[in-house]
């Protein structure tokens, strides 16, 4: 992981969902480039384990459990960072609910109680969060706001349609949320993965790795891949980007069939 120490020494950061997968990456590597960071998720064990393994970076990082279906709760969990460290100029909305999963199904079947979970954690809390947040970043003289989207949401994934809808709604609030404040220095901006390499996914056949690497036109992203993205976004670095959507999926999105390209 190639970082530029410092980058972000300045910065106060939220990521949500990171005790685990993408959101730990990206928490991580706020950290060592200088972020002070809150870790945040349901489960405490693992939220204090992942500061644990953050004590050798550069940033200050602290675990602050929340429960993000709780409109309470993501209030709480911006007043306790502000008053934990200051204030508040960096959030990254990465939660998903534990909803999505291979087994959900088409419209046809799906449980309103599924849809509406999805749609709670995974774009409500972002809207609650992003409304928490803000005026602090107003105060802060600016801020930087990510959504972590999906390629799926532009090229729908089969029989996940509470997911769809939700991370599409997440691209529809980061184009809203950057033309509203963009007088107060607060940007916003999408990022969209594809297949992500994580700790989740780590152990592929040989045959299966083939198949996701014709997909790509340059290799199968890994956690640290869109970690660094973030990192870029959240930074002074890109401080004239705001409203965009980042794809960070190996050039998958571009070509249907990369094999093609071969």
């Amino acid at each position: 992981m190639d970082t530029d120490a410092g980058r972000m020494q300045d910065e106060i950061a939220i990521v949500t969902g990171s005790n685990s997968g993408l959101g730990r990456a990206i928490a991580r590597r706020f950290a060592a480039e200088g972020a002070r960071v809150v870790v945040t998720g349901r489960n405490t064990e693992r939220g204090e384990a992942m500061v644990k393994s953050l004590a050798g970076l550069p940033g200050e990082s602290v675990f602050l459990p929340a429960d993000l279906s709780d409109e309470n709760a993501c209030q709480g969990l911006v007043a306790s960072c502000v008053e934990h460290f200051g204030g508040l100029s960096v959030l990254v909305n990465n939660a998903v609910s534990g909803a999505v999963s291979p087994r959900q199904t088409a419209v046809e079947t799906l449980a309103t109680e599924t849809w509406e979970q999805v749609f709670r954690v995974t774009l409500t809390a972002a809207m609650w969060m992003c409304r928490a947040a803000i005026p602090h970043m107003r105060t802060a003289g600016g801020g930087s706001i990510i959504n972590v989207s999906s390629r799926a949401a532009e090229r729908a994934t089969p029989g996940l349609p509470a997911y769809v809808a939700a991370k599409g709604g997440m691209n529809a609030l980061t184009r809203s949320i950057a033309t509203d404040y963009a007088a107060d220095g607060i940007r916003c901006n999408t990022l969209a993965p594809g297949y992500v390499i994580n700790e989740v996914r780590e152990v592929l056949s040989e045959e299966r790795r083939a198949h996701f690497e014709r997909m790509h036109l340059t290799r199968i992203p890994i956690a640290d891949d869109i970690a660094a993205a973030a990192a870029f976004l959240a930074s002074r670095d890109a401080e004239v980007i705001t409203g965009v959507l980042l794809p960070v999926d190996g050039g998958s999105s571009t070509a249907a069939r990369a094999a093609a390209f071969g």
